[in-house]
């Protein structure tokens, strides 16, 4: 198991902006993995988006991973966020797009 915790830890580690979630971003699986994809994509940031419907490991360790028992699970800059709820409502109050900011990652529309 150390093995998929390990590609987590340098997925979330190597990337600015990481969504682990059922499908792609061009084709999510499930509502929740859409609905962040909806949100990323109008914020206008770059992210990586990984499937983990492609290796029930990973789908597992990611749960453990964060002590989440969810997915989709939103990183940023190797913390964790949130699931699809906690990164709707940073959204709508704007805090996503701060949080995003906050850490040097450009966003659509913003200065």
């Amino acid at each position: 198991m150390s093995g998929i915790n390990d590609f987590i830890d340098n997925e979330v580690k190597s990337n600015d902006v990481v969504l682990f979630m059922k499908g792609t971003p061009q084709f999510p699986q499930c509502g929740f993995s859409g609905q962040v994809v909806q949100i990323l994509d109008y914020v206008g940031v770059d992210y990586k988006g990984i499937n983990v419907l492609a290796d029930a490991d990973l789908r597992q360790g990611i749960k453990d991973y964060s002590n989440w028992p969810t997915i989709p699970q939103l990183y940023v800059k190797g913390e964790f966020v949130g699931g699809c709820d906690i990164v709707r409502e940073m959204f709508q109050a704007g805090e996503l797009q701060s949080l995003l900011q906050g850490q040097g990652i450009s966003v659509k529309g913003a200065a």
